[in-house]
Parts: structure tokens; sequence; C-alpha cells
């Protein structure tokens, strides 16, 4: 067996962990840090040592957010963040891949001997082939070789429940599929997973530590992890069994309060919940004309409800990049950050420390998000990690699939009705439309679920245009089971009425449609009125209310996931092939070397702006 994650982490940095009742354990920081946010006259090396000790240090906080175990660089659209340039002109700039990240991350430590590395969950889950084929065993890996201090849970680390979580902290092979490599046992993260609000429901407690308390030389900086407490209605049902997700301001309150009975005084929380910044550009100013002015969505609620006692947030899951300034419920500044996804960009946050206080000062915070650039030097130990992981997978992800003529895309698509979003509903109708496959009359795919684009260009020695088995496991990695069920007319009507109104009113949810289906979307209207019931048809002839349907989705879907409480409602349920093998004979069936696949047109919803 090798060595617990707590013996590994006690030789580089020193982390209180401490669960609900009481602090446990520590370790002690021992990292590299950066030039970007430490000086402000103190100096390294003033604030401990000999001699006079300044009554402020500055403490360097690093952190990324849903990495979702994209070691490689991501490709296409999926890899790249906008930066808005001194003229006014947007720039698309490639970024991430974990050995860019941790090269940045090393170089920023650099001059800072008080270094905290954070993550604002979706570390793992909906990932690449690389680590998802594993299990995400690849990903933890790199995270402790990145030198991670903590990380929130996300709704995507319960996608396989909360004993395969509790396996990525605690290590252990894998229940079914055992140990990848010959001799080598799975250690587990080196770094606390913190999930305060997510409780079990026998015991009603935590299922994994609430908080962590980080201490070097006399600085305590506690760390509070929550996911959105909506993670149920995200996750498949199973993903979730037997747990109670619970209000993330009344946790983080209710946890700030038990560490200010502990004398830890500076807070930061890790909130698995987001915004939207009025610009897609990583460096906007979300703070003009005022302060919090250019950021909307959840994540401002939350934060302006959130007890002064925290001093930052690290936030994530909308893979937007932002820093803001929210004020508290006191009126007082508090940085609320987030670093987009797929590890394209860090925030690097200055916290001033007040020794006499053990506060931080809060007017003194700066923070900003940099790009992880792929001009930088690789760092050799992730490329190396990489490789020995893309030997293992080599045998299935080279495999092709099908062949395309340009970038088909999807979670780079900004369209409501994504050209790869209409492809794989084909491709699930396709699957199961035949009587004995469940005769479905058309598919329904959550625009979430498509988790990357089709990208002409070779990403291996694949060739340009070949589709291999990992790519089209990076577009839908979740490898959910499809369903068939029966739904009224009405009840699609309505489940077509709920991806824009009730609880994905203020941030619709378009569902992708197979071949055949069609309607109008008026953007111009409000709520369900959006969509004009009466363009509503199938193969030409209008939905009728009281006829009944045979729908295709995934098991996703058929719960209800996504808001969508009507789909929830079919019956005569039977369960087909994966949603990953359908588009694979999709893509086999229909394309060659010599007739690849073209982007379907995305034309089947008529939008009216």
């Amino acid at each position: 067996m090798s060595a617990t994650p707590q013996k590994k982490r006690a030789s580089r940095r020193v982390l209180a962990a401490a669960t609900g009742l009481a602090a446990v354990g520590a370790l002690v920081a021992a990292m590299p840090a950066n030039a970007h946010g430490g000086g402000t006259g103190h100096g390294p090396g003033k604030g401990h040592g000999h001699g006079h000790q300044s009554r402020t240090v500055d403490v360097q906080l690093l952190s990324f957010n849903d990495l979702h175990g994209n070691l490689e660089p991501p490709s296409g659209s999926s890899g790249a963040v906008s930066e808005t340039q001194a003229d006014g002109t947007v720039k698309s700039v490639p970024a991430g891949g974990v050995e860019y990240l941790a090269s940045s991350l090393r170089t920023a430590r650099k001059g800072n001997p008080y270094s905290i590395t954070a993550a604002g969950g979706d570390m793992i889950g909906a990932s690449p082939l690389l680590s998802g084929l594993f299990h995400d065993e690849p990903t933890i890996e790199a995270l402790n070789g990145l030198d991670l201090d903590v990380t929130a849970v996300g709704n995507h680390e319960f996608d396989e429940g909360v004993d395969e979580l509790t396996r990525m902290q605690k290590g252990g092979c894998h229940p079914v599929e055992g140990c990848y490599e010959e001799g080598k046992e799975f250690g587990g993260a080196d770094f606390p997973y913190l999930a305060a609000n997510v409780t079990s429901e026998k015991t009603g407690k935590p299922v994994l530590k609430p908080y962590t308390v980080w201490k070097k030389n006399g600085v305590k900086i506690g760390f509070i992890g929550v996911t959105l407490e909506g993670t149920p209605g995200i996750v498949t049902a199973n993903g979730v069994k037997g747990l109670k997700f619970h209000d993330e301001i009344e946790t983080v309150n209710k946890y700030a309060k038990e560490l200010d009975r502990q004398g830890v005084k500076s807070i930061v929380a890790l909130i698995h919940e987001g915004g939207a910044p009025a610009s897609t550009s990583y460096n906007y100013d979300c703070d003009s004309p005022a302060a919090g002015a250019g950021i909307s969505g959840p994540i401002l609620d939350i934060a302006k409800g959130i007890t002064p006692k925290v001093d930052a947030l690290v936030t994530g899951h909308t893979h937007q990049a932002y820093v803001c300034t929210v004020p508290d419920p006191a009126g007082k500044p508090r940085m609320v950050t987030s670093a987009a996804s797929f590890g394209k960009l860090y925030t690097d946050t200055t916290l001033t420390y007040d020794r006499r206080t053990d506060d931080i000062v809060r007017t003194s915070v700066q923070s900003a998000n940099h790009v992880v650039s792929r001009d930088q030097a690789k760092a050799t130990d992730m490329t190396a990690l990489i490789a020995r992981w893309n030997a293992l997978a080599a045998p299935i992800s080279s495999r092709p699939q099908g062949f395309i003529s340009a970038d088909i895309n999807g979670r780079g698509s900004t369209a409501l009705e994504k050209p790869l979003g209409d492809l794989i509903a084909d491709a699930q109708l396709e699957g199961l439309a035949p009587a004995d496959k469940g005769g479905a009359q058309f598919a329904l795919m959550n625009p979430g679920g498509i988790r990357a684009d089709l990208v002409y260009a070779a990403t291996g020695s694949e060739g340009a245009g070949v589709v291999t088995y990992g790519e089209a496991f990076a577009v839908q990695p979740f490898t959910n089971m499809m369903n068939v069920i029966d739904l009224t007319g009405a009840q699609v009507i309505t489940a077509l009425q709920q991806q824009v109104s009730g609880s994905n009113e203020a941030s619709p949810k378009i569902l992708q449609i197979s071949e055949g289906l069609t309607y109008t979307l008026d953007l111009t209207k409000t709520g369900a009125a959006r969509v004009v019931v009466d363009t509503i048809k199938l193969n030409g002839a209008a939905i009728d209310p009281a006829a009944t349907y045979r729908v295709a989705m995934n098991e996703f879907l058929a719960g209800g996931g996504d808001g969508f409480a009507a789909l929830g409602q079919g019956t005569n349920k039977l369960v087909g092939p994966s949603d990953l093998d359908l588009f694979n004979a999709y893509l086999t069936a229909h394309s060659t070397a010599a007739a690849p696949l073209a982007p379907p047109a995305a034309d089947r919803i008529t939008v009216v702006q």
C-alpha cells in the first residue's frame, strides 16, 4: 500500500484539517510563491525569521476551478480564452493543459513564502478519456503534483456517487476494475476535499471534511468548501443517493462562526456556484462602473448573504472568468473570483494578513486572473504523467470512429441550437427508433451534457478529420444510459416551455433536438410564452397534446434533471445502450474518409430575437 495522503502531505506543507467538531492534524507549507502579489513593502524575509517581525504579511492565494480532468490542452474553442486588447478588439488566446498550469503556478509562487493553492470544485467528472477512462485517478495524481492545498467539491465530484468520491480522497483501487498499473495502488488526494453542505441522510454529518485550516509561522487561514445546493437537479439520481445538500449561505456562515470561535479570523469560502460577467473576456473589469456591477447570477445573492467573517470567495461552476468586488452584508468590499475552466486561467489574490488581529486587511486585497499560456515551458513531471497514462489508454483512445469535414461545435458554440447537439440527438434517434430498440419518434439532448467540440484538426497521429474514440468520449464522457419513454404531447410542450421558465428562466437550457422536430422560440417574450406552442411540429404535423409519443433521452433528463420535471413524468421506460455507444455507431455508419460528415445546419429551432 502506498503512503497515506496525510503522510505524503506532511512532507511538504502544514494544513490543519478540521471536522465540524475540532481541528485535527497539522502540516507545514514549504511551497514556492509568486511575484504577482507578494511584495507590498513587507519583503519575503519579513513576517518570520530573526529580529523584527512586521505586523502584516502578504499571503498569496492561487486558485482555479472546473478543471474537469483536462490534463492535455483542450482542443478547439474549449482551449482558448478571450482577451480584450488596448484598442478594444478581442483576441483568442490558446490556453490550458496541466503541463502549463503546473509551470504557471510554480512560477507564480516564486518569491512568496506564504502561498496557498485552492480550487473551486469540479476538478474531476465530465473528463476527457485520458482521465475518465481511469475514473479520474490521473487527475488526482496531477493535482497532487501541482501541490494543490485544498478544494471544494463540485457537482461533478458526485457523478459516480459518494463512495467513489471518498475513494478519490482516501485512495485504493477501483472496486470493479481494480488497479490500473501493475504493483501500484491509487494513493488518493494529498489535499482535503471539502463538502460542508453535503451530509449523509443517515447520520446528518458531512460526508467529507467541512473545512480546513492552513497554518504557517503563526498565520492561520481557514477554508470552507461547499457545492451548489441544487446539485441533485444536475447529477444523476444514483450519484446523490443517500445525500442531502444544504443552503450555501447558511452552511458557510455556520462554519465561519465555528472557525471564529477557534481563533481563526481569516477565512476563504470555496463555493462551487458562480455568475455570469457582462463580458467573456478574462480581463474584463467586473467592477465597472461600480463594484460588482459587471456580474449577475446566483453567486451575487450568495456573496451578499455570507457573513463578513469570510474574507474572500473562490467560486466556479459557470466556467466564466471574473474578479469582482461584491460588498458583504456589512457593506465592506470582498473579492469574488472565478478562473474560467479546464485550467486555462489561474487567479492570483494577495491577502494581507494582520498578525495583531489574525484577520485579513480587506482594503488591501488585490486579485487578477492570468492566462495559462502555452508559450511557456512545460512541466516535465506532468508531461511524463500524461505520457504514462496515454500509453495505458492508447489502444482504446486512438481507435477511429468516423470522419468529419470541418469543426462541429458543441461546448464551444454560443448558439442556442448547436450543430453538435443536432448530431447527438440524431444519433440517439437513429439508434432507438427501431421497434425492438424502443420505437423512439424523436430525441432530446441536454446542452450541458455536450462537453467538447468535434475538431477537424488532428490532435494526435490520427490525421485531420478523423474522429477517434478519445475525441468522441470527450464530447460525451458521462456514459449515460439511454431511455425511451412515453410522454403525452402536453408533457412534451411543457418540457419545451421549461427550457425558458421556472428554474431555467434566468438562464435558459435549450434542449438539442433530432431531425423532424421543429418549433419557434420567441425571445422577445418572457417565461413559458417564449415557446410558440402552435409552431411545435413533428415531421410537419402539429404536436397533439392528447397523443402519446415515444421520446429518447439520456437517463439524466428522464429523471427530470436540469429543471425538466415534465420529462421525469414519462412512463413505459425502456433502457437502451449508452449515449456514447450510439454516438460512435452513428459516426461509423454515416461517414467515411471519402465522404465525411458535414456540420449540421442547426436550423430546427427558429429563434426570434
